[in-house]
C-alpha cells in the first residue's frame, strides 16, 4: 500500500487557485486548517469546493494554513475514522483550541474492511509526520494517557452510548419548557463509560444553546461534579473546545449557593458521579440544606443524574435505590437507563466477576486472562517495584491504597508503611490530576484521588481493615481500622450504621480494583488474607 502524503499551503484563494488538476480533488481526503492557536479538522471528497466554503466562513477565514492528508487507499469510512481520531488527539495534545462541533449521529464506532491498518499504522504515520513538522507537541502514547483525551467530548461512541446520548438530548429538548422539573437517571458501574457519554452530551447541549433553531437556544446549562480531580479535567477540556466555558462546570455546593442567590432556575443540569452528592447537611462543606440532589432539582428545569451506588464512599453521601427514588418521587421522571458494557478494563468476564464477588466478600479461584495481567503479591515493596517497571514501559501506572493509614490535611507528609515499603500519600495541586504527574509514581493514591480515572496498571494495597474470616472462607471488614474518619460522619437516618460503614469500605475496594486498563496487582496487609489470596 502507498505512503501517507501531507501537503500544506497558505489558506487563501490565491493558493487554492494555483492548485490545478490534482488527483485528490474528487477523492476521499482528511484535512485541517490552523493558525498558531486554533485548528479545524475535517474530511471531504470535494477538496477545492470544501476549501472555498471554509474561506466564506467568518470563523474559518482567520486560519492561516491548510494541510491535506492523502493516501491512495483512502475511502469514506477510513477518512471519517481518521478525522475523528485527529480531533481527539489534537484536543489531547493541548496546543490548539478546536473549532469543531460535535460529530453527528454517525459518530459511532463501526467496523470496516482493514480498519486496524488505518486506525493504527496510517494514523501513527500521520501523527509522526505532524511531530516531525512541529505541527503538534506530543507523541501519541503521551496523549493517550491524558485525562482530557479520555474524557474528550468528540470520542466515538458505541451504539449503546450513542443511544443513551440521543435519549438524553431528546429528554432535554422535550421537557425544557415544562412547568415541573424533569429528572432523568443513568445508572452504571465503574468503567462503563458514563462520563464519556456525559462529556459528549454536554458539548452537544452547549452547541444547541448557540443554535437559533433549537428549543435549547440561549439556555444556561451546567455540568456538576463533586470530585475535584474530575472537575480539573472538565475545565481543562473547556479551555480548548469552542462551545464550552470553564464556568459551565461547577461543584454541587457552589452551584446550589449561586442559584439560591440568583433566585433563578438553571435550564439543563447534568450531575456526574451523583453518588458523591451529600444526602444531609454539611456545614464544613458550606451546605446547610437537607439533600444536595433535592436542591439541584429545585434550582433546575431538567436534571440528568448519573450514579453508581457501588461508589458511595461516605455516610453523609449515603445513597441507595430507595433514597434516590424518594428524592425524585414528586418529579416527572422515567425508568433509569442502565449502562452495562465495560470499557475501561481490557479484562474478560472472569476477572470482572472475581472482583464483583470479592467486594461482596466472596473469595473465588483466581482467573487467568491472557489479555489482562492479574497478580497477587507477597510483598508491598515488590508490587510497587513492578508498578514502577510498568510505568516505565506503559506510563500511567500507580499504587493506590484503601484509606487504612493516617492521612491529614495539615500540610504534613503521611506515609503508608507495609513490610519494607514506605510510601507517602498522594500530593495534590490545583491544575493537574494526580496520576498525570510523573513524580507521583513515588506516592500512593487514595480513593479520592483516583475515583473516575483510568490507569494502565494499578497496584492496590488492601490495608488493615480488610481481613480474612477463615471459618467462613470470606472477607472480614473491621471498620474500626479504617482511617477515613470523615467517611463515617453523618449517621443520622441510616438504619444499620455498621453495615453502611462496611459497605463504604467494600465500595472503595471496588473502585480501586477497577482502575487498571491492562492489569491489576494486589497486596493484602492482613497476613491471613494474603496467605489465602496467594494460595489461589
Amino acid at each position: 500500500m502507498g505512503l501517507v502524503e501531507l501537503k500544506t499551503w497558505d489558506f487563501n484563494r490565491g493558493s487554492l487557485n494555483q492548485i490545478k488538476n490534482e488527483r485528490y480533488f474528487d477523492y476521499p481526503v482528511v484535512y485541517f486548517l490552523n493558525n498558531n492557536t486554533t485548528v479545524y479538522i475535517g474530511e471531504t471528497v470535494a477538496f477545492k469546493n470544501r476549501m472555498k466554503s471554509h474561506l466564506n466562513n467568518k470563523e474559518r477565514k482567520n486560519l492561516e494554513k491548510m494541510t491535506l492528508i492523502i493516501h491512495e487507499e483512502f475511502h469514506r469510512s477510513a477518512t471519517y475514522n481518521l478525522e475523528t481520531k485527529l480531533i481527539n488527539y489534537f484536543l489531547g495534545d493541548d496546543r490548539y483550541k478546536l473549532q469543531n462541533k460535535s460529530q453527528t449521529a454517525q459518530s459511532v464506532t463501526h467496523n470496516y474492511h482493514n480498519k486496524k491498518f488505518y486506525d493504527e499504522e496510517i494514523f501513527n504515520d500521520i501523527w509522526k509526520e505532524l511531530l516531525k513538522r512541529e505541527m503538534v507537541n506530543n507523541p501519541a502514547h503521551v496523549i493517550e494517557n491524558r485525562d482530557i483525551f479520555k474524557l474528550s467530548p468528540f470520542k466515538e461512541l458505541t451504539m449503546t452510548q450513542l443511544e443513551l446520548k440521543t435519549k438524553i438530548l431528546e429528554v432535554c429538548e422535550q421537557h425544557i419548557n415544562d412547568d415541573e422539573t424533569f429528572v432523568f437517571m443513568v445508572k452504571g458501574e465503574a468503567g462503563v463509560g458514563k462520563s464519556v457519554v456525559l462529556s459528549s452530551v454536554f458539548n452537544s447541549i452547549q452547541e444547541l444553546a448557540a443554535d437559533k433553531n433549537s428549543s435549547l437556544h440561549q439556555t444556561k446549562n451546567y455540568l456538576l461534579v463533586n470530585h475535584s480531580e474530575t472537575l480539573k479535567t472538565y475545565k481543562n477540556i473547556a479551555s480548548n473546545v469552542k462551545f464550552l466555558k470553564k464556568n459551565n462546570f461547577d461543584k454541587p455546593t457552589s452551584f446550589i449557593n449561586k442559584q439560591k442567590k440568583a433566585a433563578e432556575k438553571a435550564d439543563v443540569v447534568l450531575v456526574d458521579e451523583a453518588h458523591l452528592l451529600l444526602s444531609r447537611a454539611d456545614a464544613f462543606n458550606g451546605f446547610n440544606e437537607d439533600n444536595q440532589l433535592a436542591e439541584i432539582i429545585k434550582h433546575s428545569k431538567v436534571v440528568i443524574v448519573v450514579y453508581d451506588e457501588k461508589q458511595v464512599l461516605k455516610l453523609k453521601s449515603y445513597w441507595d435505590e430507595e433514597r434516590l427514588k424518594n428524592v425524585v418521587l414528586d418529579h416527572q421522571t422515567e425508568e433509569p437507563y442502565i449502562l452495562k458494557e465495560q470499557f475501561r478494563m481490557n479484562a474478560g468476564d472472569d476477572v470482572i466477576n472475581w472482583i464483583d464477588n470479592f467486594v461482596e466478600k466472596r473469595i473465588g479461584k483466581l482467573p487467568k486472562d491472557k489479555l489482562y495481567d492479574f497478580q497477587i503479591f507477597d510483598s508491598a515493596k515488590e508490587m510497587h517495584n513492578a508498578i514502577v517497571e510498568k510505568n516505565k514501559e506503559h506510563g500511567l501506572s500507580r499504587v493506590v491504597s484503601t484509606f487504612d493509614y493516617e492521612h491529614k490535611k495539615d500540610g504534613e507528609q503521611y506515609y503508608i508503611r507495609e513490610d519494607s515499603l514506605e510510601i507517602p500519600w498522594n500530593s495534590t495541586d490545583t491544575k493537574n490530576t494526580w496520576a498525570e504527574k510523573p513524580e507521583t509514581i513515588k506516592e500512593a493514591g487514595s480513593i479520592y484521588t483516583i475515583q473516575g480515572f483510568d490507569l494502565n496498571y494499578v497496584g492496590v494495597i488492601l490495608g488493615p481493615s480488610v481481613t480474612y474470616d477463615e471459618q467462613n472462607d470470606c472477607l472480614k471488614i473491621i471498620t474500626e481500622k479504617y482511617s477515613d474518619t470523615e467517611a463515617f460522619r453523618g449517621k443520622d437516618g441510616i438504619e444499620n450504621v455498621e453495615r453502611a460503614k462496611e459497605q463504604i469500605i467494600l465500595n472503595s475496594i471496588n473502585v480501586l480494583m477497577k482502575r487498571g486498563i491492562k492489569g491489576l496487582y494486589v497486596y493484602a496487609s492482613d497476613e491471613e488474607l494474603r496467605r489465602r489470596l496467594l494460595g489461589l
